[in-house]
């Protein structure tokens, strides 16, 4: 059973956390997507991963979501990136870091980057979403739509079985985070991980990360019938096949 904790981050905001502890170690960070927790398979089987090789191992739940305290209706890209950066900064310190960010996580794991530069030794993305808001919502609601919106300042997005209460506040805010016009000169390893089913976000947001990285070792790996979340026990082994490459490339 996994053993969550909380860190406080402010007066009145408590983060949700999974880790695995290790003072001088390399520590891979598992971040979620929009809208979910860190009682998924990826970071459970990736927490599995850090503690049999006895690395550090940190996944982080943002406020409004699961366990976390906060609305999530309060919540925004700036926020969401600003908790990541503050439970990093307590709870991994100094450490090399290897970020895998899913979906929206892959987004706020590329802001990392403005913070921790010299301690990211690798990047994974799977089902990558950056500025998803924009462009995969926002850009493809109709007038009626966008009206309600700024209207009401929320619009309640019916997609499959869910519901996702969109804010105008998240949309404006995911335009100042704007990653897909940025340079990252990193030297390390980045591996995109993308389902050639995934009808969320379409692969060639995988492709436009891999062009911010402008000397790093890049890889991109298309999974045949693969959704997006990629959370079947075969894609799992492949998402935990490529960490494994990158981990032992850094050690």
């Amino acid at each position: 059973m996994n053993k969550f904790k909380y860190l406080k981050i402010s007066k009145n905001k408590k983060i949700r956390y999974l880790s695995n502890y290790k003072k001088d170690s390399l520590y891979i960070i598992f971040l979620h997507g929009f809208m979910s927790n860190i009682e998924g398979e990826k970071p459970s089987i990736i927490f599995k991963y850090a503690k049999k090789n006895k690395i550090g191992f940190l996944a982080i739940e943002y406020s409004g979501h699961g366990k976390s305290s906060g609305k999530f209706t309060n919540g925004n890209i700036s926020k969401w990136t600003k908790e990541v950066q503050i439970s990093i900064k307590k709870i991994v310190k100094k450490n090399d870091i290897i970020l895998i960010g899913s979906s929206m996580g892959a987004w706020l794991s590329l802001n990392q980057f403005k913070y921790f530069k010299k301690q990211i030794k690798g990047f994974i993305g799977i089902g990558s979403a950056p500025e998803f808001l924009e462009n995969l919502m926002w850009k493809k609601f109709t007038k009626k739509m966008k009206n309600e919106t700024v209207r009401k300042g929320i619009y309640q997005l019916k997609h499959g079985n869910y519901q996702y209460p969109i804010t105008y506040q998240l949309i404006k805010d995911g335009r100042k985070n704007k990653i897909l016009n940025k340079k990252i000169n990193s030297n390390i390893n980045v591996t995109m991980i993308h389902g050639n089913k995934d009808n969320v976000v379409p692969k060639n947001y995988s492709k436009k990360i891999l062009k911010i990285f402008t000397k790093a070792k890049k890889k991109l790996i298309i999974i045949k019938n693969g959704d997006h979340s990629l959370s079947s026990k075969r894609n799992l082994q492949k998402i935990i096949l490529e960490l494994n490459k990158i981990v032992f490339n850094i050690i």
